[in-house]
């Protein structure tokens, strides 16, 4: 699966308009405050171009990046190079220590499309985190993927940029394929066309927490993001916190 190669320069421009990071990084923040914590050194996993990262640098916090798409990070150093950040997949990243807090957003582990792969990201995870820290994490829901971007195709018209996003979703396995198709453009004359194919997996809610708990977590919660609501059943984005074992961090 080639995810993240040509689109990386893109992203920001394409994304911006749907995600507000401000907002996400003030969520966090009130995840944070609600159990008492009070993390300084974070690891932010599939931090893609670093938006949320840079934000939260901006904030205080001392940063990492993790993101298996050198060309993502690139566009991330560009931002703010004095951050840590490593080209490592999220199923075998390494750090040198451990953390106060891990945050995975805007649904990146849904590329993690095997259950023993996510299970195996979550230890990591938990190894990684100091005793009581909060691991915060959002995922799309299997009623997204099947209903709302399963099966529907989404075109974008702009100056310098024409892309088609056919979408598959296969119920047996629960996996919806992205077809991306982008025409580029730079001198407003001559396109240059480029293909990624993105693969999703969809899990239950019982999935992910049954994972969370077989890696070590405790005190799992789980709310309709970005939110403290409940998961309703056709909440598009579920958001997931869960602590490590041991003293809680910071209370």
């Amino acid at each position: 699966m080639d995810c993240y190669l040509d689109f990386a320069a893109l992203y920001d421009g394409l994304i911006a308009e749907d995600i507000d990071y401000g907002a996400m990084a003030d969520f966090i923040e009130s995840c944070w405050a609600r159990m008492g914590d009070k993390p300084s050194l974070v690891l932010d996993l599939a931090c893609g171009t670093g938006s949320l990262c840079s934000m939260l640098a901006q904030r205080g916090y001392d940063m990492i990046g993790v993101d298996a798409s050198c060309e993502m990070l690139n566009v991330a150093r560009s931002k703010d190079d004095s951050i840590l950040y490593l080209c490592q997949d999220m199923r075998e990243f390494e750090l040198y220590g451990t953390v106060d807090a891990i945050v995975c957003m805007t649904d990146s582990l849904n590329y993690i499309t095997d259950i023993d792969d996510l299970a195996h990201v979550f230890a990591l995870a938990n190894n990684y985190l100091n005793p009581g820290a909060p691991f915060i994490f959002d995922m799309n829901s299997a009623y997204k993927l099947e209903h709302v971007l399963g099966n529907n195709t989404y075109t974008y018209d702009s100056e310098h940029v024409y892309y088609v996003w056919e979408n598959e979703y296969g119920v047996d396995a629960s996996l919806c394929d992205f077809y991306l198709t982008f025409f580029v453009t730079e001198d407003g004359e001559a396109y240059r066309r480029f293909d990624e194919h993105h693969v999703q997996r969809a899990y239950t809610q019982q999935e992910v927490t049954d994972a969370l708990r077989r890696a070590g977590f405790v005190d799992v919660q789980v709310y309709s993001a970005y939110s403290f609501d409940a998961p309703r059943a056709d909440s598009e984005r579920l958001l997931y916190i869960a602590r490590t074992a041991g003293e809680m961090h910071g209370a």
